[in-house]
């Protein structure tokens, strides 16, 4: 078979490592220049509302959003139909957690 005008070409030809391993290496570039943008607190809350407004307009995302947290709290409960608090934090941080001595 020929190639097609769809082949992938360059950058998108490469892996996700090279792809990665070459676009650090602008960041740093532009950082060492001088010309790369730091953004301030404002711009980054503004690019997260951004961000949460077009997610939130997803309606299906939303409702997997939901599911899962549902599911999270059913698995929140022991065996005994008691709830354990549920917190934030990745599952490491929780384990981490659980091992120290409860504080009342």
């Amino acid at each position: 078979m020929g190639q097609t005008s769809e082949s992938k070409r360059g950058f998108a030809a490469m892996n996700a490592d090279q792809q990665r391993q070459i676009a650090s290496q602008g960041g740093k570039a532009a950082h060492e220049k001088g010309t790369a943008h730091e953004f301030t607190s404002e711009e980054a809350r503004a690019a997260g509302r951004k961000g949460g407004e077009a997610v939130s307009q997803n309606r299906e995302h939303m409702a997997e959003i939901g599911r899962k947290g549902a599911e999270a709290r059913s698995l929140a409960t022991n065996g005994e139909g008691r709830s354990r608090k549920v917190r934030g934090g990745s599952h490491e941080q929780q384990v981490k957690a659980d091992e120290q001595p409860q504080q009342n």
